[in-house]
């Protein structure tokens, strides 16, 4: 997980809570500075908390995450200046990963947005840059009501045993797919559930006001197959799914192209397409979906017990640098060492032995395919 140093990391006072955050104390979290935050990293154990997700279900407080609301009769032409998708065609309840382009092509952030009506939409942002995020969008977004859901908490419920837990108290979900949603009431009080979640297991995630959840976060532990997990297995949990964490994997120095993400560049919004371009740093973009990009993101097996690291250099085996690790860690599901990072697209295919620079000793490691471990989506036939 991205954290600061200790000599860094501010005093527990000065950082913002969650609405659930006695909760983590009362259940002996290990407490860290995150964005802001005072977050739990871990309760019993990063490995227990992921293989529990894996096998059962694990409850995630999110809510250091940002929630913006954007409304206006021309919300979704506007949504398209800034972001490679097709805005236009969601449905409504459905929702779509998208990237908050720059102009030279970079990745500013990457989010979830959610059509919730034909002129309103959600965005989820990284904590780390909700802040930047939502200033931008309401300088951008003209004629547009933009704002901040600071009174909503998030909260994820990710695992195999997911729906059956959660079908007991909004019944609703068990009619939903990958990536679609629904409004849904607890107590009477309005909350909104998506199946979606980033740790490539099934999954939901819970946005609701910050006075139910707690009460929504009881009801859910108290289910036999229910433990809380923090962030050290969401960490763990999205690495073996091959999935990006911004400020690691993506950044304004990374292209979509690069990440491995062109597939989030709408095909409609492509060159030759009905509407393309159009979009902050297309130029760019559209130019490596063409042509390729001259570096890669790529997942690798580390051979040996210990993992390597962000900011890691790779070599080839003349011992030329060649990238750098973006993200790497334990498997707990595989039982060895994995990574991400970005090397010469060359040296790209699954197989290609390389090397990781670590303290001055050379680790053999070589290129795999992505994920790790193969998600378990619920998608519908809208889907397929």
């Amino acid at each position: 997980v991205f954290l600061m140093s200790e000599a860094e990391a501010p005093s527990a006072a000065s950082l913002r809570q969650t609405a659930c955050h006695a909760m983590h104390l009362a259940a002996g979290a290990k407490m860290v500075p995150f964005a802001g935050y005072h977050m739990p990293l871990q309760y019993r154990g990063i490995i227990a908390e992921h293989q529990h997700t894996r096998c059962r279900a694990g409850l995630f407080d999110v809510s250091h995450m940002g929630q913006i609301s954007v409304v206006g009769a021309s919300a979704a032409q506007q949504l398209e200046r800034l972001l490679p998708v097709d805005i236009a065609a969601l449905d409504i309840n459905q929702q779509c990963y998208a990237l908050l382009t720059c102009s030279d092509g970079g990745i500013a952030d990457d989010l979830i947005v959610t059509r919730l009506g034909a002129e309103r939409f959600l965005l989820v942002v990284n904590a780390a840059c909700k802040a930047q995020d939502l200033a931008y969008l309401q300088r951008q977004l003209s004629g547009c009501e933009v704002v901040a859901q600071d009174d909503c908490a998030l909260l994820a419920l990710q695992g195999p045993e997911a729906e059956a837990v959660l079908v007991e108290v909004f019944p609703l979900v068990a009619a939903l797919s990958f990536m679609r949603g629904t409004a849904a009431r607890f107590d009477s009080v309005e909350c909104y559930i998506s199946r979606s979640g980033y740790s490539g297991e099934d999954g939901f995630e819970l946005s609701l006001p910050n006075n139910v959840a707690v009460a929504v976060a009881e009801r859910l532990l108290r289910c036999d197959s229910v433990e809380w997990a923090g962030l050290g297995a969401r960490d763990s949990l999205r690495l073996e799914a091959g999935l990006c964490l911004y400020g690691q994997d993506l950044g304004r120095s990374t292209t979509p192209v690069e990440a491995g993400l062109g597939w989030s560049v709408s095909r409609i919004r492509r060159a030759g397409e009905e509407k393309a371009g159009g979009f902050v740093g297309a130029e760019k973009i559209l130019s490596q979906l063409a042509d390729g990009s001259e570096r890669k993101r790529v997942g690798f097996f580390v051979e040996g017990r210990a993992p390597v690291r962000e900011g890691v250099k790779i070599l080839n085996l003349g011992g030329e640098a060649v990238g750098e690790i973006s993200s790497g860690g334990y498997s707990p599901t595989l039982e060895r060492p994995i990574a991400m990072g970005y090397i010469d697209s060359a040296l790209a295919a699954p197989g290609e032995r390389l090397q990781a620079l670590v303290r001055g000793k050379l680790r053999p490691i070589s290129v795999v395919k992505m994920p790790f471990v193969t998600h378990k989506y619920i998608r519908g036939r809208e889907e397929e």
